[in-house]
């Protein structure tokens, strides 16, 4: 059993930084790939970025643009996204996720090619 509680969220305006965390508890939580994804109102869930299952290699979806970066503290089991130069469609419900990857750079691009666990979600909204 797997669970995820994300924090962090908040209102910020363009150009300011968030950093959302997210608990993870599980047995043998280093055997799950993890990430954060995002869902704008209309819109279809996406990938923001992941990392491997063991803490190994961070893959970002194409809308970071390198302003975000994602960090695992494997001795806390807290998986982190760190914002920068935050934009307006940046707004969404960002999400914690788990899955046992078969591919974890699939996975980023394709949410639902994984079998997904995931966190309740925490708002993010950028105002201009």
């Amino acid at each position: 059993q797997v669970q995820l509680v994300e924090s962090g969220g908040g209102s910020v305006q363009t150009g300011g930084s968030l950093r959302l965390s997210c608990v993870v508890t599980a047995a043998a939580a280093n055997t799950y790939c993890l990430g954060w994804f995002r869902q704008a109102p209309g819109k279809e869930r996406e990938g923001v970025a992941a990392i491997d299952a063991y803490g190994g290699s961070t893959f970002y979806g194409d809308s970071v643009d390198g302003r975000f970066t994602l960090s695992l503290d494997n001795a806390k089991n807290q998986l982190y996204l760190q914002m920068t130069s935050l934009k307006p469609e940046d707004t969404a419900m960002y999400y914690c996720a788990a899955a046992q990857c078969v591919s974890t750079v699939g996975w980023v691009h394709e949410p639902q090619s994984e079998a997904n666990i995931w966190g309740q979600g925490t708002q993010v909204t950028v105002s201009t």
